[in-house]
């Protein structure tokens, strides 16, 4: 909710608490939304919040997982840093998981942990957590504030961190006699960071090499990651691909980066991408990689990957160059200042129609696929039918899983900062908290939080949010009463011994969602699809769709693990 106009903001030259220092140190950060839960250790900065005049909203989660996932759709919808707050202990553990979903997905967050008492810590005092220690690995860098002085400093250059270079979440730890403490003081906000300077310019000698190589290829291929979206880059990735005639292969988060209706996308490679999109990579002689990682369940079994391809790797930060992927030409930059450059080669590309035919052909001949039922519906067939009634022009979140992949092979994206999943810790329960932060970073888009019922059950309870803020969120279920790719996996590698991956038990959704004042629909026929979709599309508030899908069904193309990205089980029917 917004803030209440309180009493106006005290001066500099007059009493102060650190919490009133780190509001003004807020409202300078450019903040305009803060998810977060109070507690003990917050309690002097909730009180300076409900104070201030400050121009920023607070929305209250109902729980701490609820405000990170919320804080991460914000920062994946928006590109700035979303700002969670919670108090010590048991607060900041429950955002362990959002935080290293947000280091793996590189999504800028700067999270506000309260702590304990300078003077009892390390002495197991009361909601004590070791905040630094446990956050050390997962995030991009974290601090905790000794004294006053050091809030502004210390905010200033922690949103800058978040979100320069590769973006990812920065902790800062503030004990509550620091937040509590009083004074009359101005204190600087400046700040100077010697050993972090991001490359964002690329060697210009690199970029030479990567222009004769195109020059020389017959079988190029564009592998188009997140560090795409984080550039800004796509409009130049467009212009790129087009004025060569290059084909475009998309990670699972690099997705909208390059329109998907294009004639020159292969869709998504790897675990349970196209046949045309794994194909182009493994056969290419110049695979171009701006902005993705090599993640495994892209790359499947390393032997196999581009085996004949000469590797160019275009990413701002050094340390994914090579890591898993031999690279000839090495690129540490920006990406769309790598592209900017390289557009302004002067390049004679071979002929690349022979390629691109096949490619082509790849696509009209081994298209995705899946069975019609004509009983309950098809997952993959709701997800086609989501996309026509939104008109593919929707923000869609979701969990991870089976409706995951579906929604990433059928929900066509067209462009960047539409699409919000988690890719690299594959977080349940990320989907439909996510949705509420993509819905308040775009409040004017439609956003659809596709979410397995497994997922939805995890974070339900951010229903409260969305009746409360009153966010026109679509929650579409994939129901399917089990936890599907657990569920697809026994199926494939356990002899069909499905343990524990099958729901005996679902709540009645519809109910669920009324009990928090939210409409609540269910749909098990397919012939009751597209009106119930048009229904809801047309509703200006929230609404809980329950979509009751085969529950056998399986996510297809699939590469097995230790596979190559060339050995595909169920490309065709």
């Amino acid at each position: 909710m917004k803030v209440e106009a309180k009493p106006e903001m005290v001066s500099a030259t007059e009493k102060m608490t650190g919490a009133d220092v780190l509001m003004n140190a807020l409202v300078e950060a450019g903040a305009d939304t803060i998810f977060g839960y109070p507690g003990g250790a917050v309690l002097p900065i909730y009180d300076a919040l409900y104070r201030s005049q400050a121009p920023f909203q607070h929305v209250l989660s109902r729980h701490e997982q609820g405000s990170v996932h919320a804080a991460e759709g914000y920062a994946r919808v928006t590109g700035k840093p979303g700002i969670v707050m919670a108090t010590s202990g048991p607060g900041a553990t429950n955002l362990i998981t959002g935080i290293t979903d947000a280091m793996m997905d590189s999504l800028p967050l700067v999270v506000f942990t309260g702590q304990v008492a300078s003077s009892v810590i390390g002495t197991d005092a009361f909601q004590e957590s070791d905040v630094l220690g446990i956050t050390t690995p997962i995030t991009k860098y974290n601090y905790q504030v000794k004294h006053v002085s050091e809030i502004p400093r210390v905010v200033k250059e922690a949103f800058y961190i978040a979100a320069s270079g590769r973006p990812g979440p920065v902790v800062i730890d503030i004990p509550k006699d620091v937040s509590a403490a009083v004074t009359t003081e101005t204190f600087s906000s400046d700040f100077h960071l010697p050993g972090y300077q991001p490359t964002k310019q690329p060697n210009p000698l690199q970029i030479v090499k990567l222009a004769d190589a195109l020059s020389r290829a017959e079988k190029p291929v564009i592998l188009a990651g997140a560090g795409v979206q984080f550039a800004n880059a796509s409009e130049n990735l467009k212009q790129f691909a087009e004025k060569h005639q290059l084909p475009v292969v998309t990670t699972l988060l690099g997705l909208g980066t390059y329109p998907g209706s294009e004639t020159l996308s292969l869709g998504m490679g790897g675990m349970h991408g196209t046949y045309a999109a794994n194909m182009a990579i493994y056969e290419s002689d110049l695979l171009i990689n701006i902005g993705a990682r090599f993640d495994d369940r892209l790359t499947g079994n390393l032997k196999h990957f581009a085996p004949s391809a000469k590797v160019a790797h275009i990413d701002i930060d050094p340390a994914e160059i090579g890591k898993n992927i031999k690279t000839d030409i090495p690129v540490v930059a920006d990406a769309d200042e790598a592209l900017k450059m390289l557009l302004e080669k002067a390049v004679s590309s071979m002929n690349h129609e022979p390629w691109l035919k096949k490619l082509q052909e790849n696509k009209s001949d081994y298209p995705l696929w899946y069975e019609q039922s004509d009983k309950e519906i098809s997952p993959q067939w709701l997800i086609e039918q989501v996309y026509t009634q939104s008109s593919g022009k929707a923000i869609v979140t979701t969990d991870v899983g089976q409706h995951q992949m579906w929604a990433a092979q059928f929900y066509k994206m067209e462009k960047p900062n539409r699409w919000v999943t988690s890719g690299g810790l594959g977080t349940m329960g990320f989907g439909f908290p996510a949705a509420i932060g993509a819905q308040l970073g775009a409040p004017k888009d439609l956003v659809v939080a596709l979410v397995g019922d497994g997922g939805f059950q995890m974070t339900f309870q951010e229903l409260s949010v969305i009746k409360e803020q009153h966010l026109p969120v679509k929650v579409i279920i994939v129901n399917n009463e089990a936890l599907g790719m657990v569920r697809q996996w026994q199926e494939s590698f356990y002899e069909e011994r499905y343990s524990e991956s099958v729901f005996s038990s679902n709540p009645d959704f519809v109910k669920l969602a009324e009990s928090y004042g939210i409409r609540g629909m269910k749909v098990d026929k397919e012939a009751n699809v597209e009106e119930v979709l048009q229904e809801v599309f047309e509703y200006e508030g929230p609404v809980v769709v329950d979509c009751r899908v085969v529950q056998l069904s399986n996510v297809y193309p699939m590469i097995a693990p230790g596979k190559g990205i060339h050995e595909m089980v169920g490309v065709t029917k």
